[in-house]
């Protein structure tokens, strides 16, 4: 465990002096004072004012932005120190391949999800400040939320950084992953229901296996219960899960295949070629 910590520890304090860890953290706190600047707390959509307005908006825009961050900047965490040669002094310290291979995973998930906590916290401080009401059962949904989709994503990135044998395979690999989710919100959905060959509840199955689709749904769900935005697809989720059990899942399947997708990175890790 200590070796883990020191690992993690070491990990955090590199992904601070970095440029993407800036921009990364400016991105993040900019939208939230933009979307204050813009008077967001005082418009209402369908019935959402204040800070549930600001946080819709803000869930919204990191569902987007968060998955490709994640991806490219933990991509270059193996395949980097392959290049670098770090795996050759790594093998000569009392170090385990295991404590390295998770504590960078747990100091990079440390500093990837603190940035986009610390932006809405700050913004339920300014809240409170301006006696905006905050709605805190939102904000703890959607701060769950992002962590899982920032443990989906960062155990996706650390196994494309496991396989790839450069940096710049493991970051071409990462923006077309990244670029597939993104194509496949509700196209693949759309283009089985029309054609109407398969059951309508194997086409919802099919997109929901997509990470991006449940996290986007799981946004919807929270201010539009019933998913009437999703058209009849909505029958077969409410059907199938009801509204808390979806939820429930839009944080477990995340968190679930980051976890797996970390570990199938660590047993072809192990067994690799590391020099």
């Amino acid at each position: 465990m200590k070796q883990l910590w020191l690992t993690a520890h070491l990990d955090i304090v590199e992904s601070l002096r970095a440029r993407w860890f800036l921009i990364y953290t400016g991105v993040f706190g900019g939208i939230v004072a933009l979307l204050f600047l813009f008077g967001l707390t005082e418009s209402r959509v369908l019935g959402f004012i204040g800070l549930s307005r600001l946080l819709v908006t803000y869930i919204q825009l990191t569902m987007a932005i968060l998955p490709i961050f994640v991806l490219i900047t933990t991509v270059r965490s193996v395949a980097g120190d392959r290049e670098a040669g770090v795996f050759e002094y790594l093998l000569s310290l009392p170090v385990s391949l295991g404590a390295w291979f998770w504590g960078k995973i747990l100091g990079r998930y440390i500093v990837i999800f603190a940035p986009v906590f610390l932006a809405m916290l700050a913004a339920v401080l300014i809240a409170l400040v301006k006696e905006i009401e905050v709605p805190w059962g939102m904000f703890g949904y959607y701060t769950a939320l992002l962590a899982a989709m920032a443990l989906c994503f960062l155990g996706l990135g650390m196994l494309i950084s496991a396989v790839a044998r450069s940096t710049d395979m493991a970051q071409g690999a990462a923006f077309m992953t990244w670029l597939v989710l993104l194509l496949f919100l509700d196209l693949i959905l759309l283009g089985i229901m029309i054609q109407g060959r398969v059951a309508p509840e194997i086409a919802v199955g099919i997109a929901l296996a997509n990470p991006l689709q449940v996290f986007r749904t799981a946004a919807l769900a929270l201010f539009d219960p019933q998913l009437i935005v999703l058209g009849p697809s909505a029958y077969v989720i409410l059907d199938t899960f009801g509204v808390l059990g979806y939820k429930i899942f839009a944080l477990a399947y995340p968190s679930v295949l980051g976890l797996a997708a970390a570990a199938l990175g660590y047993f072809i890790f192990r067994r690799g070629d590391l020099p």
